[in-house]
């Protein structure tokens, strides 16, 4: 044990580890600010300090009050929307977990599709064996109340947020059921339903026909699953990919399905991100070789991964393309999710085609321009349009349009609807089953739908193009 000498020791070993402990604090404030401005770079900018006042002062001030979270997840929303990018986007919290959903091979419901109609949600199909009609629930009934929620104030996605939820719990609904004075209570069990995103059927001379609807986790699985189905049906001698209207979705089955069909090593696609720093090329693995002629459906809202896939296969693979130009876009995005289920889905890169052809805003060009029959690019009319004797404009052109190519012709005035259009309506309406009123409601108009697309599945310019040049 060491002991000091003097006074004048005592006060200097003091002031030194004063000093020390100054420095120390000193240091400790400056290590601290420096990782605070690294952790959180927003620190540094000048406007920050509007962003705090003002958080401040509505958490404080605002007369109706605000949720910190809330404010913050609006805040988030805003910055990304101040990108201008379509793409980029942010969802909060339960918008983020249905986001992430809808790539999922299967969401937790009921297993009832929905509709908007009459300013009701009415039941339009039931997927077999899921609870919704072991429940009981028929296509028709109209949900008026989901658990103690009165939907009459709900969106569309509120009343999925409602319906869905995790795989177990139990939901009770309330329906209107036409011709029943009574709601009808039913209680279901949420269970998980799948998503199908492909679809199969054999044409004629040994043309598989393969829609897919976009990309999501199970659809190269589902490609495969089906593609095995027709094989075992019939020799395979052509396939027909549809992919019109496809919105994109996942590249990682997109890639999975361009293995089958493109040959080993070629070129998928090459993905370029910011400022070029990094280009990550993809090639084919395929393991057995395909030798079966490949047609590929498009059209204006064929997207994103369907574009690649196309392009890969008319570049790489020798596939012809059919239809119209598609719709160009051509970034890729990638998302995270938050623990609360939020979701930030930010443009990161873009890519190009095999041949090195960027294509956003540009789209594929198809090998044989094909239109569809002229109804086909009717303008689509609101949930909750509603037409009488006297109205007027362009949702009644189209109504009188669709009315033509069903057979219910108008002599009366374009874009007026007149005694004439009235009289056509009443008998399509009256040939239907539906209440023959001789005004246009949301029933007539998804009547008008179905048969339409009833009629162009006879009709279909660009199948019948593809199937002649698998034929040939």
């Amino acid at each position: 044990m060491s002991s000091f000498k003097s006074e004048d020791a005592q006060r200097r070993f003091a002031a030194y580890c004063l000093f020390g402990a100054v420095v120390c604090v000193a240091l400790g404030f400056a290590l601290g600010y420096m990782w605070l401005n690294s952790r959180y770079p927003m620190l540094k900018e000048p406007v920050f300090q509007q962003f705090n006042a003002s958080y401040k002062k509505i958490n404080n001030d605002y007369l109706n009050g605000a949720e910190a979270k809330d404010l913050l997840n609006g805040a988030t929303a805003g910055m990304v929307a101040s990108l201008e990018d379509p793409y980029s986007r942010y969802y909060a919290e339960e918008k983020g977990n249905a986001y992430t959903q809808s790539y999922e091979g299967e969401i937790y419901g009921i297993g009832a599709d929905i509709r908007e109609e009459e300013g009701q949600f009415v039941i339009s199909g039931l997927t077999k064996g899921a609870p919704a009609e072991r429940g009981g629930l028929l296509p028709g009934d109209a949900i008026v109340k989901v658990d103690q929620t009165e939907i009459k104030d709900q969106d569309f996605q509120g009343l999925l947020n409602l319906v869905r939820g995790e795989e177990g719990t139990e939901v009770t609904l309330q329906v209107e059921r036409p011709g029943q004075a009574e709601r009808i209570t039913i209680t279901l069990k949420r269970e998980a339903i799948p998503i199908h995103t492909v679809a199969g059927e054999m044409l004629e001379n040994g043309i598989a026909h393969i829609t897919i609807s976009r990309f999501a986790e199970k659809t190269a699985d589902e490609f495969q699953t089906t593609l095995k189905e027709l094989q075992e049906s019939a020799e395979l001698k052509g396939l027909l990919l549809d992919m019109r209207s496809n919105p994109g979705g996942l590249l990682i089955p997109t890639l999975e399905i361009a293995n089958t069909l493109i040959p080993k090593n070629k070129v998928i696609l090459n993905v370029v991100y910011k400022n070029e720093r990094q280009t990550v090329t993809y090639k084919s693995k395929q393991q057995k070789e395909w030798t079966v002629p490949i047609v590929v459906l498009v059209n204006g809202q064929s997207a994103s991964a369907s574009e690649v896939l196309t392009a890969a296969l008319k570049e790489s693979a020798g596939a012809k393309v059919v239809g119209e130009q598609t719709y160009g876009k051509g970034v890729v995005q990638a998302f995270k999710q938050f623990k609360d289920g939020s979701v930030l889905s930010l443009t990161e890169a873009q890519w190009k085609t095999p041949g090195g052809t960027w294509i956003n805003e540009e789209g594929v060009a198809p090998d044989y321009k094909v239109e569809l029959p002229a109804y086909t690019k009717l303008r689509p009319l609101a949930i909750g349009t509603e037409m009488s004797l006297g109205s007027y404009g362009e949702d009644v052109k189209t109504v009188q349009a669709m009315l033509k190519e069903l057979g219910y012709a108008s002599q009366g005035i374009d874009g007026l609807f007149d005694e004439h259009t009235v009289a056509a309506l009443r008998m399509f309406q009256t040939a239907q089953k539906l209440e023959p009123t001789g005004a246009f409601n949301d029933k007539t108009g998804y009547r008008l739908l179905e048969l339409l697309k009833e009629k162009l599945h006879n009709e279909d310019t660009q199948i019948e193009k593809g199937v002649e040049l698998l034929s040939s």
